[in-house]
């Protein structure tokens, strides 16, 4: 099969690349820079030239492909809002290609906002909340009626031990304020998976999965705020302590709302679905224990 991939060159797309060319498929990556086109071709995959906002790139890319695998995302946290509308923009251009083909699509999501305050499962919908501007799996799943066979993957904090989704911004704030912070009890958790048992959730759900099917790559369901916390502290030697609500705002900023969410989630059915298992030992705590960052 021949693989549309954006963000192709990106922590995660990297890997997803690398993971297709071994299980026999081609891919076309999706590259903006001579750096990216350089780094595809190494990688044994085809180039293509364009980026998010090009959606005329986007068309063309998918128009070329069996099916397509977008993981890009722009992680400007201060622009959220406008980051949300070009990626709801971006999977409808590909979309828009693949109409009428039941060629599959597979889009990405998260777990963290799905069920806040429950374990979220696979079956779970997104909720209806015009607050959250991110509708990537509501703008896919618009798509389905058009002939385009949608599936999604939802991911949790993705880690090695050079980043960790989220918790790289706990970091730069704690580092910013000389403490590193939990809300309350700390007792809230987030989901995780190490970054080398993402990319097999994808490929398979571009080989396997029915239109609608929603897919999640978590290898630990809950990780409690206070122990990210913990890690954060031993790893930048500074005091670890508690934020009522209104000091974290003070502290997190923007980051103060996921900060205090609870939003564990369960993979149970992605591996009954798919036959995935994690593979990886490596935990969230146990990356961070080793961080590169704090070698520095």
């Amino acid at each position: 099969m021949r693989v549309f991939v954006t963000g192709a060159t990106g922590f995660i797309g990297t890997d997803v690349v690398q993971d297709l060319i071994r299980a026999g498929h081609q891919v076309l990556g999706l590259a903006r820079s001579e750096a990216g086109a350089a780094t595809l071709a190494a990688a044994g995959a085809q180039v293509h030239r364009g980026h998010l906002e090009d959606l005329e790139s986007l068309r063309t890319g998918a128009a070329m492909s069996d099916g397509v695998i977008h993981t890009a995302f722009l992680h400007d946290f201060s622009k959220f809002k406008e980051n949300c509308e070009i990626d709801r923009r971006a999977i409808e251009a590909i979309g828009s290609a693949l109409a009428g083909s039941d060629r599959p699509l597979v889009v990405t999501s998260g777990t963290l906002l799905v069920k806040p305050g429950q374990v979220a499962t696979e079956d779970t919908p997104v909720p209806n909340d015009p607050s959250i501007p991110r509708v990537s799996e509501q703008t896919a799943i618009s798509l389905i009626p058009k002939g385009v066979r949608v599936s999604i993957v939802r991911l949790p904090q993705v880690h090695d031990r050079d980043k960790a989704g989220l918790v790289n911004f706990l970091i730069a704030a704690a580092r910013e304020a000389g403490v590193s912070a939990y809300i309350g009890e700390g007792r809230n958790r987030w989901s995780a998976v190490h970054r080398l048992d993402v990319p097999p959730v994808y490929r398979l759900a571009l080989e396997q999965a029915p239109a609608g099917a929603r897919y999640h790559a978590v290898a630990e369901e809950g990780v409690p705020l206070r122990e990210i916390a913990q890690a954060i502290g031993r790893g930048l030697k500074i005091p670890v302590v508690s934020k009522s609500g209104d000091e974290a705002t003070n502290h997190f900023g923007w980051l103060s709302i996921f900060a205090g969410m609870d939003g564990p989630a369960s993979s149970t059915l992605t591996q009954q679905r798919l036959g995935w298992r994690p593979a990886q030992s490596t935990g969230l705590i146990a990356d961070l224990d080793q961080f590169n960052e704090f070698k520095v």
